[in-house]
């Protein structure tokens, strides 16, 4: 039997491998693969049942990543997070990796989760069981005593000294992740771990990205200070969380490893924190004192300074912690446009191909191109006129693998 054909025609097409659009475009897809994507002028002789939908003139983009995901988080405080049972935890995962999908995001990478829960949620995908971005999936977040995430529950495992450390680096790859995060500052909520306060020494750090690397999985990091971006970068971490605070030599240190590494600063959390905190009880004197409204200041300087130094940044906020919630992926890419002064093309680039180069740096996914995956989104609206569209979900059609959701 032969593999389905489709073609989406008459379509203003965004392939990401630029910021130019093909006003007159098509995109054919046989299977799960494009063949092509261009203008529909240009369009090769496809098969005689080959199924061809005009889709009036419709903006079709590739499927967004989501690089900094908690599918286990559920919308809850972040002293929270890790006190919740595994069978509670799973099910939240679940809707959660569904509604991911359905806002456009068709892959995501783990920056941690509860349990062994983010593992299940790939397999599951894999066997076709439930929908859900494509995961390269974390474990629990790793870290030291005293650091950020040493709490109990199922959130974390803690470890000290670099041998201990390799040993949960090797318990992570007997549980098949794929990314272990850990935290090499904290946060300014923290008492025992504020953002600044490294809580590994080299040797440690560097052991868990040696182990790690060994072993084939990635190493993402909760780094907000430019100490911690630096001590990431000196061990070979491969994904860096945050960046808030740095300095020139940080900024230095990530362009002289651009071709490598992923920075995602994962605003939303605080931009959401100092927006609606007087809605949880919170207030704005309050919030000011901890440091937030400052933090986003600087995370506007050093993001601008990164991304004209040709850094690959990437969208992900923290989604799932207390009031960045679940299903409000794209306002991140709202944020990249008004906060980061990136045009919307720019930042669709950082939602599309820089995501999918993070995902997987073959380049299966991110970019509309032949012998790409076909994963895409019909929008509904131009989103080079306004990325808010992205948010409303009932203007996305979502493909993924070369299927409607």
């Amino acid at each position: 039997m032969s593999k389905q054909e489709l073609v989406l025609k008459n379509a203003r097409v965004f392939t990401a491998l630029n910021t130019s659009v093909i006003d007159r475009g098509a995109v054919w897809i046989v299977g799960n693969t494009i063949q092509y994507a261009g203008p529909e002028a240009a369009l090769p002789a496809t098969s005689a049942d080959c199924e061809v939908i005009d889709v009036g003139g419709r903006f079709i983009m590739p499927g967004m990543t989501e690089c900094h995901a908690h599918l286990s988080f559920a919308d809850t405080s972040p002293f929270d997070i890790g006190a919740v049972s595994v069978e509670t935890a799973t099910i939240t995962a679940v809707g959660n990796a569904e509604k991911m999908l359905s806002a456009g995001f068709t892959s995501a990478v783990s920056f941690g989760s509860n349990y062994r829960i983010d593992v299940a949620i790939r397999e599951a995908w894999k066997a076709g069981k439930i929908k859900a971005p494509r995961l390269l999936a974390a474990g629990r977040d790793v870290g030291a005593t005293a650091s950020n995430v040493d709490s109990p529950g199922g959130l974390s495992q803690i470890a000290d000294g670099p041998w201990e450390l390799r040993k949960v680096v090797r318990e992570q790859r007997k549980a098949h992740v794929d990314v272990v995060k850990i935290f090499v500052d904290g946060e300014n909520i923290n008492r025992n771990a504020p953002a600044g306060e490294l809580t590994f020494h080299d040797e440690e750090i560097n052991a868990i990205v040696d182990e790690a690397h060994r072993r084939r999985m990635k190493v993402a990091t909760h780094s907000r200070s430019a100490a911690a971006v630096k001590q990431a970068l000196r061990a070979g971490a491969d994904f860096i969380g945050h960046a808030n605070y740095l300095d020139d030599e940080a900024i230095a240190m990530l362009t002289a490893q651009r071709d490598r590494i992923f920075v995602g600063p994962a605003i939303a959390w605080e931009v959401r924190y100092v927006s609606e905190c007087e809605s949880i009880g919170i207030s704005r004197e309050t919030v000011r004192a901890q440091g937030y409204e400052a933090e986003i200041q600087a995370t506007v300087v050093t993001m601008k300074k990164l991304h004209a130094n040709g850094v690959r940044l990437v969208v992900g906020g923290d989604y799932g912690i207390g009031i960045a919630r679940h299903g409000t992926y794209a306002r991140d890419v709202e944020y990249f446009v008004d906060l980061f002064g990136m045009s919307a093309a720019d930042a669709l680039i950082c939602a599309t191909r820089n995501g999918g180069l993070m995902y997987d740096q073959g380049g299966s996914v991110g970019t509309l191109a032949a012998d790409t995956l076909a994963d895409l989104i019909v929008v509904d609206g131009d989103p080079l006129a306004d990325v808010r569209i992205l948010q409303d979900h009932a203007r996305l059609q979502v493909m993924q693998d070369g299927r409607w959701i």
